[in-house]
Protein backbone atom coordinates (compact mmCIF):
# COMPACT_ATOMS: atom_id res chain seq x y z
CA UNK A 1 0.00 0.00 0.00
CA UNK A 2 1.56 3.25 -1.09
CA UNK A 3 1.31 5.99 1.50
CA UNK A 4 2.60 9.49 1.95
CA UNK A 5 6.14 10.49 1.17
CA UNK A 6 6.77 7.91 -1.54
CA UNK A 7 6.34 4.90 0.73
CA UNK A 8 5.24 1.53 -0.57
CA UNK A 9 5.35 0.80 -4.27
CA UNK A 10 6.35 4.33 -5.21
CA UNK A 11 9.95 3.77 -4.17
CA UNK A 12 10.20 0.90 -6.64
CA UNK A 13 8.74 2.47 -9.77
CA UNK A 14 9.19 6.07 -10.86
CA UNK A 15 7.88 5.65 -14.40
CA UNK A 16 4.29 5.64 -15.65
CA UNK A 17 2.40 4.63 -18.75
CA UNK A 18 2.52 6.83 -21.88
CA UNK A 19 -0.60 8.94 -22.31
CA UNK A 20 -1.85 6.83 -25.21
CA UNK A 21 -1.59 3.49 -23.38
CA UNK A 22 -4.72 1.60 -22.47
CA UNK A 23 -5.86 -1.85 -21.30
CA UNK A 24 -5.77 -4.81 -23.62
CA UNK A 25 -2.80 -3.76 -25.76
CA UNK A 26 -0.24 -6.25 -24.45
CA UNK A 27 0.71 -9.89 -24.08
CA UNK A 28 0.49 -12.57 -21.41
CA UNK A 29 2.60 -12.58 -18.23
CA UNK A 30 6.07 -14.08 -18.43
CA UNK A 31 8.37 -15.23 -15.67
CA UNK A 32 11.66 -13.38 -15.67
CA UNK A 33 13.88 -11.14 -13.61
CA UNK A 34 13.35 -7.80 -15.32
CA UNK A 35 10.22 -6.23 -16.82
CA UNK A 36 11.79 -5.44 -20.18
CA UNK A 37 13.60 -8.71 -20.79
CA UNK A 38 12.11 -11.78 -22.52
CA UNK A 39 11.06 -14.66 -20.32
CA UNK A 40 9.15 -17.92 -20.31
CA UNK A 41 5.55 -17.35 -21.32
CA UNK A 42 2.78 -18.62 -19.06
CA UNK A 43 -0.93 -18.70 -19.73
CA UNK A 44 -3.09 -16.07 -18.10
CA UNK A 45 -6.84 -16.63 -17.60
CA UNK A 46 -9.24 -15.52 -20.26
CA UNK A 47 -11.01 -12.27 -19.51
CA UNK A 48 -14.72 -12.76 -19.06
CA UNK A 49 -16.44 -11.39 -15.97
CA UNK A 50 -14.04 -9.45 -13.78
CA UNK A 51 -12.71 -12.45 -11.94
CA UNK A 52 -15.97 -14.08 -10.93
CA UNK A 53 -15.23 -17.17 -13.08
CA UNK A 54 -11.55 -17.45 -12.14
CA UNK A 55 -11.10 -20.40 -9.72
CA UNK A 56 -9.30 -19.70 -6.46
CA UNK A 57 -6.79 -22.43 -7.32
CA UNK A 58 -5.92 -21.01 -10.73
CA UNK A 59 -2.30 -19.93 -10.95
CA UNK A 60 -1.76 -17.64 -13.93
CA UNK A 61 1.93 -17.44 -13.03
CA UNK A 62 2.50 -21.15 -12.59
CA UNK A 63 3.81 -22.94 -9.54
CA UNK A 64 5.24 -20.46 -6.99
CA UNK A 65 8.09 -22.91 -6.40
CA UNK A 66 9.39 -21.88 -9.81
CA UNK A 67 9.21 -18.14 -9.21
CA UNK A 68 12.42 -16.11 -8.99
CA UNK A 69 13.55 -15.53 -5.43
CA UNK A 70 13.11 -11.78 -5.89
CA UNK A 71 10.16 -9.45 -5.31
CA UNK A 72 9.73 -9.07 -9.07
CA UNK A 73 8.54 -12.37 -10.56
CA UNK A 74 7.45 -11.47 -14.10
CA UNK A 75 6.15 -8.98 -16.62
CA UNK A 76 3.57 -8.62 -19.36
CA UNK A 77 2.00 -6.14 -21.70
CA UNK A 78 -1.11 -4.27 -20.64
CA UNK A 79 -3.88 -6.55 -19.40
CA UNK A 80 -7.49 -6.20 -18.35
CA UNK A 81 -9.24 -6.47 -14.97
CA UNK A 82 -9.73 -10.26 -14.99
CA UNK A 83 -6.00 -10.93 -15.19
CA UNK A 84 -5.39 -8.45 -12.36
CA UNK A 85 -7.95 -10.27 -10.18
CA UNK A 86 -6.37 -13.64 -10.98
CA UNK A 87 -3.00 -12.22 -9.99
CA UNK A 88 -4.24 -11.20 -6.53
CA UNK A 89 -5.69 -14.69 -6.10
CA UNK A 90 -2.23 -16.06 -6.89
CA UNK A 91 -0.47 -13.75 -4.39
CA UNK A 92 0.79 -11.34 -7.07
CA UNK A 93 0.05 -7.67 -7.77
CA UNK A 94 0.81 -5.32 -10.68
CA UNK A 95 2.84 -2.16 -11.04
CA UNK A 96 3.20 0.00 -14.17
CA UNK A 97 6.63 -0.13 -15.76
CA UNK A 98 6.90 1.81 -18.99
CA UNK A 99 4.49 0.28 -21.49
CA UNK A 100 4.42 -2.98 -19.55
CA UNK A 101 3.16 -4.38 -16.27
CA UNK A 102 5.63 -5.64 -13.69
CA UNK A 103 4.24 -8.38 -11.44
CA UNK A 104 5.38 -8.58 -7.82
CA UNK A 105 5.18 -11.10 -5.01
CA UNK A 106 7.52 -9.76 -2.31
CA UNK A 107 9.88 -12.17 -0.59
CA UNK A 108 8.89 -10.40 2.64
CA UNK A 109 5.22 -9.42 2.49
CA UNK A 110 3.90 -6.50 4.48
CA UNK A 111 0.74 -7.41 6.39
CA UNK A 112 -1.19 -5.77 9.19
CA UNK A 113 -2.58 -8.21 11.77
CA UNK A 114 -6.01 -6.85 12.59
CA UNK A 115 -5.33 -6.92 16.32
CA UNK A 116 -1.97 -5.15 15.95
CA UNK A 117 -3.11 -1.72 14.73
CA UNK A 118 -1.48 0.98 16.82
CA UNK A 119 -3.78 3.92 17.57
CA UNK A 120 -1.98 6.70 19.41
CA UNK A 121 -3.61 9.35 21.57
CA UNK A 122 -3.01 12.00 18.91
CA UNK A 123 -4.62 9.76 16.28
CA UNK A 124 -7.67 9.28 18.49
CA UNK A 125 -7.94 13.05 18.74
CA UNK A 126 -7.67 13.36 14.96
CA UNK A 127 -10.48 10.84 14.54
CA UNK A 128 -12.88 13.23 16.25
CA UNK A 129 -12.29 15.90 13.60
CA UNK A 130 -13.44 13.85 10.62
CA UNK A 131 -16.30 11.77 9.26
CA UNK A 132 -15.63 8.49 7.51
CA UNK A 133 -17.61 6.94 4.69
CA UNK A 134 -17.10 4.13 2.19
CA UNK A 135 -17.54 3.54 -1.53
CA UNK A 136 -19.01 6.94 -2.39
CA UNK A 137 -16.12 8.69 -4.20
CA UNK A 138 -13.70 6.27 -5.83
CA UNK A 139 -12.74 8.88 -8.42
CA UNK A 140 -11.79 11.34 -5.68
CA UNK A 141 -9.76 8.78 -3.74
CA UNK A 142 -7.75 7.50 -6.68
CA UNK A 143 -7.19 11.08 -7.86
CA UNK A 144 -5.81 11.93 -4.42
CA UNK A 145 -3.54 8.88 -4.51
CA UNK A 146 -2.42 9.79 -8.06
CA UNK A 147 -1.68 13.45 -7.28
CA UNK A 148 1.31 14.29 -9.52
CA UNK A 149 2.79 16.46 -6.75
CA UNK A 150 3.50 13.34 -4.71
CA UNK A 151 6.98 11.87 -5.21
CA UNK A 152 7.44 8.58 -7.07
CA UNK A 153 3.90 8.54 -8.45
CA UNK A 154 2.90 5.30 -10.16
CA UNK A 155 -0.88 5.57 -10.65
CA UNK A 156 -1.47 6.21 -14.35
CA UNK A 157 -4.36 5.95 -16.82
CA UNK A 158 -4.06 2.17 -17.06
CA UNK A 159 -4.24 1.76 -13.28
CA UNK A 160 -7.18 4.16 -13.04
CA UNK A 161 -9.06 2.34 -15.81
CA UNK A 162 -8.54 -1.16 -14.41
CA UNK A 163 -9.32 -0.31 -10.80
CA UNK A 164 -12.33 1.80 -11.76
CA UNK A 165 -13.73 -1.27 -13.55
CA UNK A 166 -13.06 -3.36 -10.45
CA UNK A 167 -14.75 -0.75 -8.26
CA UNK A 168 -17.79 -0.82 -10.53
CA UNK A 169 -17.82 -4.62 -10.16
CA UNK A 170 -17.76 -4.39 -6.35
CA UNK A 171 -14.25 -5.86 -6.05
CA UNK A 172 -12.43 -2.63 -5.13
CA UNK A 173 -13.56 -0.61 -2.11
CA UNK A 174 -12.68 2.81 -0.74
CA UNK A 175 -12.55 4.35 2.71
CA UNK A 176 -12.99 8.13 2.50
CA UNK A 177 -12.31 10.76 5.15
CA UNK A 178 -14.07 14.12 4.98
CA UNK A 179 -13.77 17.21 7.16
CA UNK A 180 -16.43 19.47 8.64
CA UNK A 181 -16.88 21.18 5.27
CA UNK A 182 -17.56 17.80 3.59
CA UNK A 183 -14.21 18.07 1.82
CA UNK A 184 -12.40 14.84 0.93
CA UNK A 185 -9.14 15.10 2.87
CA UNK A 186 -7.87 11.53 2.85
CA UNK A 187 -8.63 7.94 2.08
CA UNK A 188 -7.50 4.61 0.73
CA UNK A 189 -8.57 1.96 -1.75
CA UNK A 190 -7.90 -1.74 -2.22
CA UNK A 191 -9.05 -5.07 -3.59
CA UNK A 192 -11.46 -7.24 -1.56
CA UNK A 193 -11.54 -10.94 -2.46
CA UNK A 194 -13.22 -13.05 0.20
CA UNK A 195 -11.29 -12.50 3.41
CA UNK A 196 -8.36 -10.82 1.64
CA UNK A 197 -8.10 -7.06 1.49
CA UNK A 198 -5.13 -5.98 -0.63
CA UNK A 199 -4.43 -2.34 0.13
CA UNK A 200 -3.34 -0.40 -2.93
CA UNK A 201 -2.78 3.22 -1.98
CA UNK A 202 -3.65 5.84 0.61
CA UNK A 203 -3.40 9.63 0.74
CA UNK A 204 -4.06 12.68 2.86
CA UNK A 205 -4.49 16.36 2.08
CA UNK A 206 -1.36 17.97 3.60
CA UNK A 207 -3.24 21.22 4.29
CA UNK A 208 -6.64 20.07 5.55
CA UNK A 209 -6.18 16.38 6.31
CA UNK A 210 -3.59 15.76 8.99
CA UNK A 211 -3.69 12.06 9.94
CA UNK A 212 -6.60 11.51 7.54
CA UNK A 213 -5.01 8.47 5.88
CA UNK A 214 -4.42 6.93 9.31
CA UNK A 215 -8.06 7.57 10.19
CA UNK A 216 -9.02 5.73 7.00
CA UNK A 217 -6.85 2.79 8.02
CA UNK A 218 -8.49 2.64 11.46
CA UNK A 219 -11.89 2.43 9.77
CA UNK A 220 -10.66 -0.24 7.36
CA UNK A 221 -9.47 -2.40 10.26
CA UNK A 222 -12.82 -1.89 11.99
CA UNK A 223 -14.65 -3.12 8.88
CA UNK A 224 -12.37 -6.12 8.44
CA UNK A 225 -12.71 -6.98 12.13
CA UNK A 226 -16.43 -7.77 11.80
CA UNK A 227 -17.46 -11.24 13.07
CA UNK A 228 -15.55 -13.95 11.22
CA UNK A 229 -12.21 -12.21 11.69
CA UNK A 230 -10.15 -15.41 11.97
CA UNK A 231 -8.15 -15.95 8.81
CA UNK A 232 -8.81 -12.57 7.23
CA UNK A 233 -5.73 -11.04 5.69
CA UNK A 234 -4.86 -7.35 5.36
CA UNK A 235 -2.08 -7.15 2.78
CA UNK A 236 -0.13 -3.89 2.42
CA UNK A 237 2.48 -5.32 0.02
CA UNK A 238 5.65 -3.85 1.53
CA UNK A 239 6.51 -2.80 5.06
CA UNK A 240 7.71 0.80 5.33
CA UNK A 241 8.74 2.79 8.37
CA UNK A 242 5.46 4.70 8.20
CA UNK A 243 3.36 1.53 8.02
CA UNK A 244 5.48 -0.22 10.64
CA UNK A 245 4.63 2.58 13.07
CA UNK A 246 0.99 1.55 12.65
CA UNK A 247 1.63 -2.13 13.34
CA UNK A 248 2.57 -3.58 9.94
CA UNK A 249 4.87 -6.61 10.04
CA UNK A 250 6.63 -8.74 7.43
CA UNK A 251 5.99 -12.41 6.74
CA UNK A 252 7.89 -14.63 4.29
CA UNK A 253 6.40 -15.12 0.83
CA UNK A 254 5.88 -18.81 1.60
CA UNK A 255 3.82 -17.98 4.71
CA UNK A 256 1.72 -15.46 2.81
CA UNK A 257 1.00 -17.96 0.03
CA UNK A 258 0.05 -20.57 2.63
CA UNK A 259 -2.43 -18.24 4.33
CA UNK A 260 -3.87 -16.80 1.12
CA UNK A 261 -6.11 -19.70 -0.05
CA UNK A 262 -7.83 -19.87 3.32
CA UNK A 263 -8.44 -16.12 3.30
CA UNK A 264 -9.90 -16.27 -0.21
CA UNK A 265 -12.42 -18.90 0.88
CA UNK A 266 -13.84 -16.70 3.64
CA UNK A 267 -16.88 -14.50 3.26
CA UNK A 268 -16.00 -10.81 2.84
CA UNK A 269 -16.88 -8.46 5.67
CA UNK A 270 -20.02 -6.35 5.27
CA UNK A 271 -19.08 -2.98 3.80
CA UNK A 272 -21.13 -0.06 5.13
Amino acid sequence: MCSQGGAGRGVRSRRSWPEDAGPGDGDQPSLNGAPDEPGTSVTAPEESSLGHTVPVSHQPFGDPAGWPRTDLIGSSGLVGPDVVVAAYRAGVFPMPHGRRVAWYSPMERGTLPLDHLRVTRSLRQSMTRYRVRTDTDFAGVIAGCADPRRPYGWIDRWVQGVYTALFDAGIVHTVEVVDSEDRLVGGLYGVQLGGLFAGESMFHDPVHGRDASKVALVELVRILSAPGIEGRLLDVQWRTDHLASLGVVEIPRSDYLTRLPRALELAPPPWP
